[in-house]
């Protein structure tokens, strides 16, 4: 076992930026009218509450927006916002704005067939430009219309996914994305000023490259863009075997790295420096077939990442919120390696709580005073503390459990030391299922039985501070997350109750 000491000196705050809740990412929007995804959602939404929700798909078939018919011999436009209306009044109910990515195009407006998924995205550029900027306009004046102005501009507006990878932009056209993006963030400022634009929304491999690119296209064209987005997955290439795909993970550090670029680009410009970077995607593994998204190893691994996120990025929106999702085709079992934090039958997968603990530290608030590549932790100023340890296993070896003793200032009187633990021992469904033979339908049964076994496991004790000094042991096994909780305590029972003596404490020390 791995032991450390870590002595916090009165006084102490160090830097650290938590907007776990401002997005998550969904599947294609068409799956909101589903009462799988809705329970999913709800879900979600109680547990850890985000603010905003981004997926793709806004503009494909299933939505059924765009709509074309024939009068007098001419071919005219006409947008249907039915199902629109049942997604976003969905949204809204459970207190989410919806982060606005314009895609993919409609079929009827399309200049090419080239299709991404399973549900089969167009993603070749409009044939005709003005048709594309007119039906944007009509999106927008519509959820003004319906949600209010005041409302409506409050929902950021991101232009295309991807464009860097010709699997979501034709070619990967660079000059074509960029005409794109210039005539929509044009009409979209003409509809309401206020409304926040932005792009590339790029991922790895070429990004640099291409925010470069970006930043010196709008420079030239006088874009006042307000953020700029891009991608954030932390493996290799990965390998398939049937359904599924393994993949080795990059080094943590070169991944921060490459976030780092990105702001330096955007600074280097002074016109843009300073501008918010929007991480509207991020996981793990980028295939929604990643087995490592199932695992308490992945719960370890984000924790990771939420504790460095916010150093050069305004937000980041883990992609998925659940499981319900089609890119590869429908799934064969309820784990199958989705990016979802939950999966079928609203079983949360360990990562899950991961975000959980992140949104109580931000509920608790407090400044920080330590961080490390394993730990955060905060105090109240009324002297309470609370933080995360997680211990996430290296590529293709074990890790060893960790065990910290923290050693605090504190006021002089006792607290109670709270933990709730998540690790491949207590909160491990995934393992339930593969015992149970790994069955590809489960009766509801067997999904009770595993949303009770997807639970943390709740410890407490009574400690007591002595010479202003706290003193107590954390311990966190491989791929473990633990929450904790110190906070001041004093005992007030009720007249006559003594808690020893009704747990036969009292008895038994009388009796040594």
């Amino acid at each position: 076992m791995v032991k450390e000491q870590i002595i916090i000196k009165e006084g102490t705050e160090v830097p650290f930026y938590n907007n776990v809740d401002y997005c998550i990412g969904t599947g294609r929007m068409g799956l909101a009218l589903t009462e799988e995804y809705q329970k999913q959602l709800k879900l979600v939404q109680k547990e850890i509450g985000f603010r905003y929700i981004r997926g793709h798909g806004l503009f494909c078939g299933d939505m059924a927006i765009y709509q074309e018919y024939e009068e007098n011999g001419v071919k005219k436009a006409e947008y249907n916002f039915t199902y629109l209306d049942r997604v976003m009044d969905s949204y809204q109910q459970v207190g989410l704005r919806p982060f606005l990515e314009l895609g993919f195009m409609p079929e009827k407006l399309a200049s090419g067939s080239q299709t991404v998924f399973y549900w089969k995205g167009n993603v070749t550029p409009p044939q005709n430009y003005d048709n594309w900027t007119d039906m944007v306009q009509a999106l927008l004046r519509h959820l003004m219309e319906r949600y209010g102005e005041d409302e409506a501009v409050q929902w950021p507006v991101e232009v295309w996914n991807e464009p860097n990878l010709n699997i979501f932009w034709e070619n990967a056209d660079m000059a074509e994305y960029f005409k794109l993006f210039e005539k929509t963030f044009h009409t979209v400022k003409k509809v309401d000023a206020r409304f926040q634009v932005g792009g590339p929304a790029v991922c790895g491999g070429t990004d640099e490259i291409w925010i470069q690119k970006f930043m010196e296209f709008c420079r030239e064209r006088k874009l006042a863009i307000d953020f700029v987005t891009r991608h954030h997955y932390t493996i290799e290439p990965p390998d398939k075997d049937g359904h599924y795909n393994y993949s080795l993970l990059m080094k943590a550090e070169d991944g921060f790295a490459n976030l780092q670029t990105t702001r330096n680009i955007i600074d280097s410009f002074p016109e843009y420096k300073g501008l918010p970077i929007h991480i509207t995607e991020f996981n793990t593994s980028y295939t929604p077939q990643g087995v490592i998204h199932d695992t308490n190893r992945n719960a370890a691994l984000i924790a990771r990442q939420l504790s460095r996120l916010g150093d050069v990025n305004e937000s980041y929106s883990y992609w998925t919120f659940g499981d319900v999702f089609e890119e590869a085709g429908v799934p064969f079992t309820p784990f199958y390696g989705g990016f979802g934090l939950t999966a079928e039958g609203c079983i949360p997968k360990p990562t899950f709580w991961t975000f959980v603990f992140y949104k109580k530290l931000k509920k608790n608030g407090g400044s920080c005073i330590y961080r490390d590549n394993n730990m955060v932790l905060l105090r109240k100023a009324n002297g309470d503390y609370s933080g995360i340890i997680w211990n996430a296993s290296e590529q293709n070896a074990l890790v060893e459990a960790k065990q910290v003793e923290l050693v605090l200032p504190a006021q002089e009187k006792e607290y109670c030391f709270m933990t709730r633990t998540v690790d491949e021992e207590v909160c491990n469904p995934l393992k339930v299922w593969h015992d149970w033979g790994e069955p590809a339908h489960l009766k509801e049964e067997q999904r009770e039985l595993l949303r009770e076994a997807a639970r943390p496991c709740l410890q407490t004790k009574r400690i007591a501070a002595r010479n202003q000094t706290l003193s107590f042991i954390l311990t966190a096994k491989e791929n473990a997350v633990v929450y904790f909780e110190i906070c001041g305590a004093p005992v007030t029972p009720d007249r006559g109750y003594d808690y020893e003596r009704a747990v036969g404490l009292k008895d038994a020390k009388q009796g040594l």
